[in-house]
C-alpha cells in the first residue's frame, strides 16, 4: 500500500520526530537546519526536500537500513509505505486488484479490526482469524484496517503462505519479518546463521525449533519497541511449524502488545488448521461471505463510475457477491467495450457475453498478453506468487534488461505488480491459472531445470529444494528415478536441508535412497540422513527400518555412530529401552569412535538407563559422558549429561544437591541455541525439584515460566510436560480446579506415556476424592494403556489412583498391594516412592499387617533422618503416629504438612488424629474434625467430608 499524497514526506517526518521525542527546534538544531525548514516540510508547504537536507534530517533522527531508505524516498517525492516496518508484498497485490470500493459491505468487520487496533495502541494484544473464499476481500479488509498503523505508532509486518513452499518451515514468518533483509539486527543475523548452518550446525539440533525460539524473541523485542501488527496471509499454504507458531503467539498475545492476524481459505481442511480454529487462544473468528445485492450494486457503481442499468446488475449478480469476481468481470467487459456510459450518466451493458466464472474472467485478462510475455509469466508462475526478478532471469537464462519489455507489458495488463522484493502476481488465482495451464510433464521438467539453475547460481538450499520437490511429482511417489545431478546435490546439502526443512528432505531423500545403488559413493550417507530425518518428523518405524538396512553395509565410523544413534532413539520412542541399550552398546564397541561421538552415545545410554528406572546406573554413565564431553569440548553433550545428573540426583532424594546442577546446566543451555529443547526441559525439572523441596512459591513460578516458554518454543511433548509439572504442583498445594485445567489442557494422545500417566493419575485421584468414581475409573483405564510403555518407572499419582480405586471397591488388601508394588519395583526413585509411604502405612495398619506398617514407617524415618524438608519430616511423624496410635504425633505431622503447603496430607493427618482422640478425648476430636473438614471442603473432596462426618456420628 502506498501513500502518494503531498503530505507523505511531512507526515512521516512528523511521526519520526515525535517518536524521537524532539521538538521542531531541537531537530533543526541537531540537523544544522533552520526551524522553518522542518516546519515547512511537516506542514506540507514544501512537499519534498533536497537530498542534502534529507540526509541531515536522517542523520539527526539516527535512521538506518530500510527505515532510512523509506524516509529518503519520501523526501524525494517517491511513493512510501504506510509505516517503517510494513512489508507490503501482499498489500501491493490487494491494492492493485481490489480498489477501495471492494470494501463495500464490510463495515462490521472493519469496525472489529479497527477496535482491535485501538486495543493494541492501548497496550492490549489480541488475535483474529479471517476466513473466506479466494477473492472475497480478506486481504483488502486487513490492508484498509492497517492504513493508520504507522500514524498511531504501530509497526506492521505482513507475510504469507506459499503453495510451493508449504513444506518449508517458518517461511511465512521469516519473509514477513524480513529476516534476510536486515542482517545488522543481531536477532535476525542469528536466524540467518541458523538457516545457513553457520550457528549450531549440529545433527542433533532441531533447527526449526531453534529458529522458532529466535523468531518469538524477535517478535517480543519488536513488541517491546512498539505495538506490533503481524499478519500472516494464506495460512492454508503455511507449513505446520508456522501454524504451530501462530497458535503459540495467539495464546501469548495477552502478554504483549501484539495484534496477530491470520487469513485463510476454508479449504483445504488440514488437521493442523482445524486444531488452530479450536485451540488458537482467544482468537476472534471473522468469516467473510459474499456481498449482498445492494452492496454488489454499490461496488459496480464505484467501478464504472456511473449508475448501472438492470442488465449490468443482473450480470454482476452472477458473481455470487465475490468482490474480485465482480472487479474482473467489469474489467473484462471494459476490455471488450461492452459497457457504455450514456450522456445521462447511466452505465449500459451493450454486449451480453461475459466470463462465466472467476477463472474465466482471469483467463480473459491473460488472453490480452502476447505469446512471449505469456512464456515469461509461466516461468514466473513456477517461482510462486512473489518472486525476485534476478531469480526469474536465472530460471529463464536471460539478462535482466532483456526482461524489462515483458515485465512492463505484464504490469500494464494487470497481471503483475511491483513488490518490495521484486514482482508479484496481482492475485494468487492469476498465478494459479498460468501454472495449471502448463502440462504436468513439462512443469516437472521446468521445475528440475529451475532448481539446477538456481543451485548453480548459489541460491539458498530451500529455494532449490522446493523446485526439486515439485519435479518429483506426488509426495511419497517413487516411480520416477532421480537424476545424477540431483543425487549429488543432495549429497552436498543433505545435512543443511535436514536441519532446515525436514519434510522436504524426507521426500527427496526417500527418492534418492531408492534411486541410488548400495555401494555408490554417497548411498550410505543419504540413507543415514534419511533415517535421521524420518525420526525427526515422527516416522520412527520407517526410520528404524532404513537405519537397520544401512547398517548392513555401512563401514565409515561416523555413519555407523549416526545409524546406531537413530536406531536407539527410535526404540526409546517406542518404549523398547532394553533394545535401545543394545544398539548403543554395539555403537560404543565400534573401533575409532571420536570423543564427541562417544560422549553423545553415552548421554543417550544414560537417558535410556534412567527411563528404565536404573537410576544409579544412569548416574554413573552420565558422569562418564560429562567427562568425555568436557574433553571433546562438546557443549551439547555436556548439557544433556548434566540434565541426566539433575534427574538422577533429584530422584535419589538429594534435591538440594540437584539445584546447583540445574543452575550449571541452565547457564550452558541459555547461551547455546542448539540447546533450546534442553533449556525448556531443565526449567520444567527444576520446578519439580523445587516442589519436592516444598519451595512451592518458587516452584509454581518456575513452572509457569516453563509453560510460557513451552507455549512459545516447545514441541508438543514439552508443552505436555510443562502442563504436567504445573498441574502436579497445583495438586500438591490444593489448587485442584487449576490442577485439573493443567492436566487436561492437551489431549492424551498428544502426550508422552509418562506425562499421560501422571496427568491421568492426578485427575483420577482428584475425582475419587470428589466422589466422581466413574470418571476416575475412565482416567485409570486410559492410563493403564500408557503405563505399558514406561517400564518400571514409579509415577506416584498413578499408583495412588490405582490404590484408591481398590479402596473405593472395599478391597483394602488389594489397595495396599498396589502401593507395595510401586515401593518394591524401584526403590531407587526416592522422590516418587516417598509419596506412597503414608498411604501404605495407613492401609497396612488398617488391615492389621503390623510388620509391613512397621517396616514402611522405618523407611519413612530413614528418609527424614537429617532432612529439613517439611513434608519428609511430616511423613515420618504421620507413619509413626499411625503405628503407635499417637494423636499428638499426628497433630504435629499435620502442622508439618501445613508448613510444607500440602493440604490433603494435612487433612489426612488430622482425620487420623481425630480417630484416636475419639477413644477418650471426644471434645478434642470434634475440633480436629472441624479443621480436617474445612480443608477437605476447600479441596472439594466431598467423599472425604462425608466419610469424616459419618465417623463423627
Amino acid at each position: 500500500m502506498t501513500d502518494q499524497s503531498p503530505q507523505a514526506c511531512g507526515g512521516l517526518l512528523r511521526r519520526l520526530r515525535t517518536r524521537a521525542q524532539l521538538t521542531q527546534r531541537e531537530l533543526a538544531k541537531m540537523a544544522t537546519l533552520s526551524t522553518r525548514t522542518v516546519s515547512d516540510l511537516e506542514r506540507g508547504i514544501n512537499r519534498t526536500a533536497r537530498t542534502t537536507t534529507a540526509e541531515l534530517l536522517a542523520d539527526a533522527l539516527d535512521l538506518a537500513g530500510p527505515e532510512r531508505a523509506l524516509f529518503m524516498a519520501a523526501a524525494r517525492g517517491r511513493p512510501t509505505s504506510i509505516g517503517p516496518e510494513l512489508s507490503t508484498r501482499r498489500d501491493d497485490r490487494t491494492q492493485s486488484v481490489t480498489p477501495a470500493g471492494a470494501l463495500i459491505g464490510r463495515d462490521g468487520e472493519l469496525a472489529t479490526l479497527t477496535g482491535l487496533m485501538a486495543d493494541l495502541v492501548a497496550g492490549r494484544g489480541s488475535s483474529v482469524l479471517i476466513e473466506g473464499e479466494p477473492g472475497i476481500g480478506k486481504s483488502a479488509l486487513v490492508r484498509t484496517a492497517l492504513t493508520q498503523a504507522a500514524d498511531v505508532g504501530c509497526a506492521a509486518f505482513w507475510g504469507a503462505g506459499d503453495e510451493l513452499g508449504e513444506a518449508l518451515p517458518l517461511l511465512p514468518l521469516l519473509e514477513g519479518l524480513r529476516v534476510r533483509e536486515r542482517p545488522t539486527d543481531p536477532r535476525r543475523d542469528m536466524i540467518v546463521r541458523l538457516m545457513r548452518g553457520e550457528a549450531g550446525a549440529d545433527r542433533g539440533m532441531d533447527v526449526p525449533a531453534a529458529m522458532a525460539e529466535q523468531l518469538l524473541a524477535l517478535i517480543s523485542e519488536q513488541c517491546a519497541a512498539a505495538p506490533t501488527v503481524l499478519v500472516i496471509d494464506d495460512l492454508q499454504w503455511a507449513d505446520q511449524a508456522s501454524i504451530a507458531l501462530w497458535g503459540r503467539l495467539a495464546r501469548s498475545v495477552r502478554q504483549m502488545p501484539l495484534l496477530l492476524i491470520g487469513m485463510m481459505r476454508p479449504v483445504p481442511q488440514r488437521d493442523d488448521l482445524l486444531a488452530l480454529r479450536r485451540t488458537g487462544g482467544d482468537a476472534q473468528h471473522l468469516r467473510l461471505t459474499g456481498l449482498d445485492e445492494a452492496a454488489v450494486a454499490e461496488l459496480v457503481t464505484s467501478l464504472v463510475r456511473a449508475k448501472p442499468d438492470d442488465k449490468l446488475l443482473r450480470l454482476a449478480d452472477g458473481a455470487t457477491g465475490n468482490p474480485l469476481y465482480v472487479i474482473e468481470l467489469l474489467a473484462a467487459l471494459a476490455r471488450s467495450s461492452s459497457v457504455t456510459v450514456t450522456t445521462t450518466g447511466a452505465a449500459v451493458l451493450v454486449k451480453g457475453s461475459a466470463p462465466g466464472s472467476l477463472a474465466a474472467a482471469i483467463a480473459d485478462r491473460l488472453g490480452f498478453v502476447s505469446g512471449p510475455v505469456r512464456e515469461v509469466l509461466r516461468a514466473a508462475a513456477l517461482l510462486g506468487t512473489d518472486f525476485a526478478v534476478p531469480e526469474l532471469a536465472v530460471v529463464l537464462g536471460r539478462g535482466m534488461t532483456n526482461l524489462i519489455p515483458a515485465v512492463d507489458e505484464a504490469c500494464t495488463a494487470g497481471v503483475l505488480a511491483e513488490s518490495d522484493d521484486g514482482l508479484q502476481f496481482r492475485h494468487p488465482l492469476i498465478r494459479a491459472a498460468l501454472y495449471e495451464e502448463i502440462p504436468v510433464a513439462v512443469r516437472a521438467a521446468w521445475h528440475r531445470d529451475a532448481g539446477r539453475a538456481l543451485a548453480e547460481a548459489d541460491a539458498p538450499v530451500h529455494r532449490v529444494a522446493r523446485h526439486l520437490l515439485q519435479a518429483l511429482g506426488s509426495p511419497g511417489s517413487t516411480t520416477e528415478r532421480m537424476d545424477e545431478w540431483t543425487l549429488r546435490w543432495l549429497a552436498r546439502t543433505a545435512d543443511l536441508l535436514v536441519a532446515q526443512a525436514p519434510q522436504v528432505a524426507a521426500e527427496l531423500l526417500r527418492r534418492a535412497v531408492v534411486t541410488s545403488i548400495a555401494g555408490w559413493a554417497h548411498h550410505e550417507f543419504l540413507a543415514a540422513r534419511l533415517a535421521d530425518v524420518l525420526y525427526r518428523i515422527g516416522e520412527a518405524v520407517e526410520a528404524e527400518l532404513v537405519a537397520n538396512r544401512a547398517l548392513a553395509y555401512a563401514v565409515e565410523p561416523d555413519l555407523l555412530v549416526d545409524l546406531h544413534w537413530t536406531v536407539a532413539q527410535c526404540r526409546m520412542r517406542a518404549g523398547r529401552f532394553t533394545e535401545s541399550l543394545a544398539a548403543l552398546d554395539e555403537a560404543l564397541a565400534s573401533p575409532g569412535i571420536p570423543a564427541g561421538h562417544r560422549a553423545r552415545l553415552l548421554v543417550l545410554a544414560a537417558r535410556t538407563h534412567n527411563n528404565l528406572g536404573e537410576v544409579e546406573k544412569a548416574g554413573r554413565v552420565a558422569t562418564a559422558a560429562l567427562e568425555v564431553a568436557a574433553e571433546a569440548g562438546d557443549s551439547w553433550a555436556m548439557g544433556w549429561a548434566l540434565h541426566v545428573l539433575t534427574v538422577v540426583t533429584a530422584v535419589q532424594g538429594r534435591m538440594t544437591d540437584a539445584l546447583p546442577l540445574f543452575e550449571r546446566a541452565l547457564a550452558m543451555a541459555e547461551t547455546d541455541v542448539t540447546l533450546t529443547d534442553l533449556r525448556l526441559l531443565l526449567q520444567i525439572n527444576k520446578a519439580v525439584t523445587l516442589g519436592n523441596l516444598d519451595r512451592y512459591a518458587e516452584a509454581i513460578g518456575t513452572a509457569r515460566e516453563a509453560l510460557q516458554l513451552a507455549d512459545q518454543v516447545g514441541t508438543v511433548i514439552r508443552r505436555g510436560q510443562a502442563h504436567s509439572s504445573l498441574g502436579e504442583l497445583l495438586f500438591d498445594t490444593g489448587h485442584w480446579d487449576e490442577a485439573m485445567a493443567e492436566v487436561e489442557a492437551l489431549p492424551v494422545e498428544m502426550k508422552a506415556p509418562m506425562e499421560a500417566c501422571l496427568d491421568l493419575g492426578i485427575a483420577a485421584v482428584i475425582r475419587f476424592h470428589r466422589g466422581e468414581v466413574a470418571a476416575a475409573g475412565r482416567n485409570l483405564a486410559t492410563a493403564v494403556t500408557k503405563a505399558e510403555r514406561i517400564g518400571t518407572q514409579v509415577i506416584s499419582p498413578f499408583i495412588i489412583a490405582r490404590s484408591l480405586d481398590r479402596e473405593h471397591a472395599g478391597a483394602q488388601a488389594d489397595a495396599l498391594a498396589e502401593l507395595l508394588a510401586g515401593l518394591v519395583e524401584n526403590a531407587e526413585e526416592l522422590a516418587e516412592i516417598e509419596d506412597l509411604l503414608p498411604d501404605a502405612v495407613r492401609l497396612a495398619a488398617g488391615t492389621g499387617d503390623k510388620s509391613t506398617a512397621r517396616a514402611l514407617a522405618v523407611r519413612a524415618e530413614a528418609v527424614a533422618a537429617g532432612s529439613s524438608i517439611p513434608h519428609q519430616r511430616a511423613n515420618a511423624l504421620y507413619c509413626r503416629g499411625l503405628l503407635e496410635q499417637n494423636a499428638a504425633l499426628l497433630l504435629t505431622a499435620a502442622d508439618r504438612y501445613g508448613d510444607a503447603g500440602r493440604p490433603l496430607s494435612c487433612a489426612k493427618a488430622l482425620e487420623a488424629a481425630a480417630d484416636f482422640f475419639r477413644a477418650g478425648k471426644r471434645d478434642q476430636a470434634g475440633a480436629v474434625i472441624d479443621r480436617a473438614a474445612q480443608i477437605y471442603t476447600s479441596l472439594g473432596a466431598t467423599t472425604d467430608v462425608i466419610r469424616l462426618r459419618a465417623a463423627d456420628v
